[in-house]
């Protein structure tokens, strides 16, 4: 279940209506002189970055996101390859087990061979 948040404010004499995802979270950060941002805390830990990991930052019109490379490119290689085993006919577990049994078995017959 997703709860929702609704945040009513006054800005500069105007009402506004905020609905936000109940895991939503606001924070910021001040770029420095070189550049540089310090990503606070709790977005690194929802994240699940630490120091020495790397971040993308996805740029879609106006909006950027910031997601963790590694997490990314997962997702990235798992939608280019989606579809590909029912394209290769591995459609069921028979077909995977019998390609991996197949792999193996020429595995074997080469360590075997030398």
């Amino acid at each position: 279940m997703v709860l929702n948040v609704t945040v009513y404010t006054r800005i500069n004499g105007k009402e506004w209506v905020i609905t936000m995802a109940a895991n939503t979270f606001i924070d910021n950060a001040k770029i420095m002189a070189k550049g540089q941002v310090t990503i606070p805390k709790d977005v690194r830990e929802t994240l699940g970055v630490t120091s020495g990991d790397r971040i993308s930052f996805i740029v879609e019109g106006g909006t950027v996101r910031i997601v963790n490379s590694a997490v990314y490119a997962m997702q990235m290689l798992q939608n280019e390859l989606a579809g590909e085993a029912g394209r290769t006919g591995l459609d069921s577990d028979e077909a995977v087990a019998a390609l991996v049994k197949e792999l193996r078995d020429e595995e074997k017959m080469y360590e075997d061979f030398n």
